[in-house]
Parts: structure tokens; sequence; C-alpha cells
């Protein structure tokens, strides 16, 4: 542990890896695979930006390998047990990918110092969130699937979900061989294909909110949900996940709203105004994100600790395309148990 017992503060952040998968293994039908030296370049320059932020839970999406995510840990000092990627798996005896790790799309993955006492992982949206996606029938399972741990830190149990939704890019319409079945050219289309990824990252969030009520209601469990959001901390997507503002016309709602980190910490939040963990054509935006429930707000009669600090890592972010190891901020917070 990097920290004193006593004291009982920790780090958790959240990086998208972009991409991370072992060399020489076909990800993305139009991808090149990863030399040795390109992946070896790739995760030495993720070991360096993790370092940084010195975390003891690091919440991680696009793990195509979980081998990769064990690979980077243990450069980062961690051991291969603290690393947690079922859908990423290869082991030959992994239910969920059969050794051949993540397939078709990245999954999401946990490093944790902490013991996990118990995982699963969120596949299947829940009916009340179910709708039908335009030309594209009915969304019912998660395209990447959360990940929700529960840790014992400090012997408290906290529950930390790792999550990646659907981004905003076009979703357009491909048959079962994966032919393009659509004129990505035509400006109208593109409309009804970015209505489809909103669908399904409107789907996938309400799915998770219903998750979150059901952990949190009239419980004193810390929740900790983080990860790549794929839109901005206000948008209705990610407030359909938190709900925060719901708690100003309804105290009740603490109980089971989430809130914003960066918004919460109890130094100074100075961070405010030169945050953003992504460029979106040019425009700095954070969409890489950490909320916390109730039980870390100080002044709640709940409160079992409290959000000390959060920071954005982003100056790689302002080097040259190919020399980014990812397209994305790491987000870090410096939480502390009562």
């Amino acid at each position: 542990m990097h920290h004193q017992q006593q004291d009982k503060t920790f780090y958790i952040a959240t990086a998208n890896l972009l991409n991370l998968a072992l060399p020489n293994r076909s990800y993305y039908a139009n991808a090149a695979p990863y030399t040795l030296s390109q992946y070896q370049h790739k995760r030495q320059g993720l070991t360096q930006l993790l370092s940084n932020a010195r975390a003891d839970v690091i919440a991680t999406q696009e793990v195509w390998d979980e081998d990769c995510l064990i690979d980077l840990a243990q450069s980062l000092g961690f051991e291969s047990y603290h690393v947690l990627a079922p859908l990423a798996s290869n082991h030959i005896n992994s239910d969920y990918t059969q050794g051949k790790g993540a397939q078709e799309t990245p999954a999401v993955g946990l490093i944790s110092r902490f013991e996990v006492l118990d995982w699963h992982v969120l596949e299947t949206i829940d009916p009340l969130a179910v709708i039908s996606i335009p030309d594209d029938g009915v969304y019912e399972r998660f395209n990447r699937p959360p990940l929700v741990a529960t840790l014992s830190i400090y012997g408290q149990e906290v529950t930390v979900i790792s999550a990646h939704l659907k981004s905003k890019r076009p979703h357009y319409l491909r048959d079962a061989e994966g032919n393009r079945l659509e004129d990505y050219d035509d400006p109208t289309i593109r409309i009804r294909a970015k209505l489809r990824s909103l669908c399904m990252r409107a789907a996938e969030a309400a799915a998770i909110r219903l998750f979150i009520i059901k952990t949190l209601y009239k419980t004193n469990h810390p929740l900790i949900l983080l990860g790549d959001m794929n839109d901005v901390t206000d948008s209705v997507t990610t407030q359909l996940m938190a709900e925060s503002s719901e708690v100003i016309y309804d105290k009740s709602m603490r109980d089971v709203a989430l809130f914003d980190a960066a918004r919460v910490q109890t130094s100074y939040g100075w961070t405010k105004d030169v945050a953003y963990t992504h460029l979106y054509q040019g425009m700095p935006e954070v969409i890489d994100q950490l909320f916390v429930s109730e039980e870390f707000l100080r002044d709640s009669k709940f409160s079992l600790g409290e959000v000390l600090r959060v920071d954005y890592f982003n100056d790689h972010l302002k080097w040259d395309y190919n020399q980014r190891v990812t397209d994305h901020g790491i987000v870090r917070a410096k939480l502390k148990l009562l």
C-alpha cells in the first residue's frame, strides 16, 4: 500500500487505454495489429502516464487482452491477481472469451490493490431501459458491458463500476458479414446513424442507473461510478445515470443520486476551469468522469468518507496524434474513508 493504514486515503482513477491489445493480434478488421515494438512503446507510454497518477484502483476501458492489462499493471508495481478484465480474458477456460480476448469491441477492466470481494458483468439491459433502435431492432444487451466489483478498502465494502458507454460516432447498419449497408457519405443517413448511437447510449445509461438504484436504495453502501461516458458531465445521458440535480428538489433522492467528484471535492476546486479529458473534433471536453454516492459527501449524515481532491492528467493530449499512447486524459480522485 502507498498509504498509511490509519489515514485511510486512497487514489482511484479512470483511464481509456485506446485499444490495448497483444502484439500481432487482429482486433478491428480495418486496424493493423501492433508489432512487438509498437506494443512495447504503448505499454511504456501508458506506464509513464499511469505511474504519475499513483492510483490504487484504476478503472480501464478499451482492453482487448487481459494479458496486456496484467503486463501494464505489473509494470506499475501491481501483481497479476490485482487485475480483472473478464470480457478480455486470455484464459482458455473463460466462459466469455474462450481465451481469445475481447471480440468485435474492447472491454472494460479494473486494476485494484484492494481485495475484490465480488464482481459481475452487467450484460443484459434492464427491461425498464430496453428500447428499439431505429432500423436496428431491440437493444437488450450492452455493447460494452460494465464491470461491477465490490472492493474491501480498509475493511469498508465499496462498489466500483467501470463503464464505457456507446460513443457519439454514427452507428451505420451492416450485414452479418460486416459489410456496409448504408451510404456513409450521405449526410441525412449520418444523422439517422447518430440518432441510433444516442439511443444506445441512453439505454445503457438508464440500465446503469437502474442497477445503481437497486444497489443504493435505503442502504448506506458507498458506490463509485467511473469511466468513459462518451458525453459531458451535464449531458442528458450522463445525468440519466447520476441524477445529481434531482436532489435540489427532493432531499430524499440523495440516497440514490450520484455526485460528480470534481464538484464535491473538499479541497479548493481549482480544476473546474482547466479540466478536459478528450478533444472531440478539436474541442476540449470532460467525457471521462468519476461519480460518488452520498456516502462520500462530507456533509451527509450518512457520510463514510470524502472526496479530498480530483486531478486531470491531460498534457499528453497536446502531443502529435501518432505519439499519443491514448487519446483520453486520466481522471484521478483522492478519497478518504472515515
